[in-house]
């Protein structure tokens, strides 16, 4: 079995993987851990599920917090009793990265993009609907060209309520009509119909560059399958592809 982590700016989602089937996932915050407090709590995820971690093998991560790093790594090792794979932007992957500096690119765009790839061809563009919105693009031929960051639909929500003292914090539920009849609705169409309209011009300024004008669309992350529902431009949501593309490189490398 293998154990794979993306560690993200708010949540850190985390799945088990027999074979090619993801037996077990879980969404957790993500919060700063000791190690040994990590490797607790993952042993403890694992119980939930009846998986015995002597079975687990491998491990490999993607992590945007640089200081959970550490923790994670030796937890993986000291727990699991393996050496975890962490994931960058330059692991060999084989897939090239064309930005100007690949070094500042997230592990999870990497990863994305990778998976992305592999699943559905080229030309891609991946929509990651997470802390931050980010698209990332996939040439005709493979490589990583680089994308597009704009704030999250939570991100977006939080502003608003700490900004504004009479703005309260919302559920993220599709309202009946663009027009607000009160301000919960007033909100949720902003954010949603607003992001809605952002995918869908960012899209079509991305298909309008050189090679990608077939480009599909795939989106994933935890608001990907409420933008699909508003959005006219994503062609396909795949939830787990982050996680699916740690294991695709893991076994790439080993």
């Amino acid at each position: 079995m293998l154990l794979v982590v993306d560690t993200g700016n708010t949540t850190t989602v985390a799945g088990i993987y027999d074979g090619d089937e993801l037996i077990a996932h879980w969404r957790l915050s993500s919060i700063l851990h000791t190690s040994d407090e990590l490797g607790i709590y993952m042993l403890n995820l694992l119980s939930t599920k009846h998986i015995d971690p002597s079975k687990i093998h491998g491990a490999a991560f993607a992590s945007v917090v640089p200081s959970l790093d550490f923790s994670m790594r030796e937890a993986i090792k000291e727990y699991f009793g393996c050496t975890p794979l962490q994931v960058n932007a330059l692991t060999d992957t084989g897939m090239q990265v064309l930005t100007k500096n690949p070094r500042e690119v997230g592990a999870d765009r990497i990863v994305n993009a990778y998976a992305g790839r592999e699943k559905y061809g080229a030309p891609l563009i991946v929509a990651d609907y997470g802390t931050a919105i980010t698209f990332d693009v996939v040439s005709p031929e493979g490589a990583y060209l680089g994308g597009v960051i704009a704030p999250g639909l939570n991100s977006g929500i939080s502003a608003l309520f700490s900004k504004a003292a009479k703005l309260p914090q919302v559920a993220l539920n599709i309202p009946e009509s663009v027009i607000g009849r009160s301000t919960e609705e007033a909100i949720q169409a902003g954010i949603l119909f607003g992001n809605a309209g952002l995918t869908d011009r960012i899209i079509e300024m991305i298909r309008a560059e050189d090679g990608m004008k077939d480009a599909k669309v795939v989106a994933t992350g935890g608001h990907a399958g409420l933008m699909a529902k508003v959005s006219r431009n994503i062609d396909a949501v795949d939830k787990w592809l982050t996680l699916e593309g740690l294991k695709m490189i893991y076994g790439r490398l080993n």
